[in-house]
Order: structure tokens, then C-alpha cells, then sequence
């Protein structure tokens, strides 16, 4: 099937171009709250689920272990853009565990940020594992392996015991099987599975609630929501669309990009669980989805709506600064008849 188009990029007062996707609402009990389009095709989350990959970290008592801050644990959930902040939040979380950069094996790629990426060539650096974007997941992977008492080395292949536990977590929060055969490899070299929507948007209605979590698991969702919120700036960055957004709302919206239009949130305040891929893998049209969504779903303050309506449909601007278009969700995300 063709999933319908729900983000139009105009120029002037013509559409020229279009993106098709899909969305899966679900709340914590797994009922259906929205669907649009093809969500039982399987997609790769990738970096969406990185605060569920955090789970084992927190719920082990191994962050406690090694006095992870809030700071820090925001930032093993983050894409972050490699500001200094961040570089040093993720070395510091290293040198608790007793090691260094060095063990990083997510790669090494100039920071994603703009400002960062030039001022780090100005002054002659080059870029290290710390500035790539999931040094702190690794980071936090590197904690979970030493403070279980194994070696780091490896940490990134799915048969090591940091990946089993990873996988085991989210099989147990989203209920779907993550298996070899739906598997890739992420950009960060850890295996990726491939899970449909509505299963995507549970796991995210678990987090966002701690409904259903066994163990110490609603604990440790409540403590990664709180950490992102207090700190919502380690989770991606200046002028970034998930720290933006976060910033606005705090608590009451957990939001997480993931690689080719991938999207996951959570509002815990309604019990939701939000999962979206746009079909091209185009990012500013996930993100103008997703604020759509948020102005779909959540009560908001006429202040609150109006930042918000502008993720949503932000203006277009050339060189000179001259409006030229406009991002805008359809009426199928708005919820418009």
C-alpha cells in the first residue's frame, strides 16, 4: 500500500514536495489510539530508542555505582551534536568506569553541530570517538559492561553480554521479538532490529508511564524521563528540534530522533507511546510530524502552542533571509476532517 502524504514542503503558494509516512498511537495497555498508513511494515529505530536502551544501565544500579549524574544519563539517550558539554560529559562517565576514549568503538566523525564543527577545526583539533554523536550511549554501554565485572572489548557485537542485555530489554518493554534475522547494523556498529510501529509505540507508552514494567523498570523510566527533562540540552543541542522541544514541555514530552525518519515519544501525562517513519527518510519532515502531533495531542498553553506550531510548520528562508516556503504537516496528522 501507499502510505499517504503527511508533510508538504510548499514554495511560494505551490507544493514542491511531498513525503508519505506513517504513525502508530498506542497507549499503555496496547489499545490503538492512532494509526495512519503501513504501520505493520518492520522498520529499524535506530537511534529512537536509545533512553530504552538505557534501561539496564539505570535499573542495574550501575549508574548509582558510578555516580552518574542526571547530565550523564541524559546523555546516554542523546544524538548529540558534540558540543564541549557533551564531549566532556562523556568522558567524564568513561573515567568513572576507569577507562577512556579509547574503548569507544561507535567511531569517530566531526561534531554534528555547526558552531562545534568549526570551532573545533579553528583551533587545529580533530575530532575524536567522544564527538561522535553516541559517544554516550557507548559511554553508558562501556559502564554497563565494567560494572558487571566484564570486558568492555567488543561491547558493540550482538553476542556480548551488553548486547544481550540490551536486547533482552527491549524485547521486554516493547513486546517484539528482536531476532538475527530482522536485524542491521546501526552507524554506530551496534546491531539495530527491525520492529513494527504499533510495538515502537507501546515500548514508548511503557516508558512513558511504567505500566507493565517488571522489576525496578518503572523507577528507572521515571529517573531517564526526569534526567532528559532537567537536561534536555545533552540529548541533542543548541538549536536542535529534540532539545527545543523538551525544553518547552519538560516532563510532560519525552522526544528522541532516530536515523531516516524514524520518531519516538512518549506523553506520560495521557499514557501515549508515539512512533513514526517518514517513507524517504527525510528529517524535517519527521519533525514537523512529530510537532504536529504534540499539537494534536496534548493540552497546551496558548504560549506553548504557538513555539510549538513553529516546529511544526517552520518558515522556509533563502540566503537573504527572504520567506520562501514553509514545512507543514497534512490534515491527517492535525486531525482535521
Amino acid at each position: 500500500m501507499n502510505n499517504p502524504i503527511l508533510v508538504e514542503i510548499t514554495r511560494g503558494n505551490l507544493v514542491e514536495s511531498r513525503h508519505r509516512g506513517s504513525v502508530s498511537v498506542v497507549d499503555a495497555e496496547g489499545a490503538t489510539v492512532l494509526s495512519i498508513g503501513d504501520v505493520e511494515r518492520r522498520v529499524f529505530p535506530r537511534s529512537a530508542v536509545k533512553a530504552l536502551q538505557a534501561m539496564p544501565l539505570v535499573e542495574s544500579g550501575i549508574a548509582d555505582k558510578y555516580g552518574l549524574t542526571d547530565e550523564e544519563i541524559a546523555l546516554a539517550c542523546a544524538s548529540h551534536s558534540g558540543e564541549p558539554e557533551h564531549v566532556a560529559a562523556a568522558g567524564s562517565m568513561l573515567a568513572k568506569a576507569g577507562q577512556d576514549a579509547g574503548c569507544l568503538e561507535c567511531g569517530v566523525h566531526w561534531p554534528m553541530g555547526e558552531a562545534a564543527n568549526r570551532a573545533l577545526a579553528a583551533s587545529g583539533g580533530s575530532p575524536s570517538a567522544l564527538h561522535n554523536n553516541c559517544s554516550g550511549k557507548h559511554a553508558g554501554f562501556v559502564c554497563l559492561a565494567c560494572g558487571q565485572g566484564n570486558d568492555p572489548k567488543g561491547y558493540v557485537l550482538a553476542d556480548h553480554p551488553v548486547q544481550r542485555i540490551v536486547r533482552d530489554t527491549l524485547e521486554e518493554i516493547t513486546g517484539a521479538c528482536h531476532t538475527h534475522e530482522k536485524s542491521g547494523i546501526d552507524g554506530c556498529s551496534i546491531p539495530t532490529y527491525a520492529v513494527k510501529l504499533p510495538s515502537l509505540a507501546f515500548g514508548f507508552a511503557r516508558f512513558g508511564t511504567g505500566i507493565g514494567l517488571p522489576g525496578d523498570g518503572r523507577a528507572a523510566a521515571a529517573r531517564i524521563r526526569k534526567a532528559v527533562a532537567r537536561h534536555p540540552f545533552m540529548v541533542a543541542g543548541t538549536g536542535r528540534f529534540d532539545t527545543k522541544l523538551m525544553e518547552l514541555l519538560g516532563e510532560r514530552a519525552f522526544v528522541k530522533v532516530g536515523a531516516e525518519g524514524v520518531y519516538c515519544a512518549s506523553f506520560p501525562e495521557l499514557g501515549y507511546g508515539i512512533a513514526l517513519k517518514v517513507d524517504d527518510g527525510n528529517a524535517r519532515a519527521a519533525e514537523a510530524m512529530m510537532a504536529g502531533l504534540v499539537l494534536r495531542f496534548l493540552p497546551l498553553s496558548d504560549n506553548e502552542r504557538a513555539a510549538v506550531e513553529a516546529l511544526a510548520q517552520p518558515v522556509l528562508r533563502n540566503w537573504n533571509g527572504i520567506e520562501v516556503g514553509q514545512i507543514r504537516p497534512t490534515a491527517e496528522i492535525a486531525g482535521a476532517a
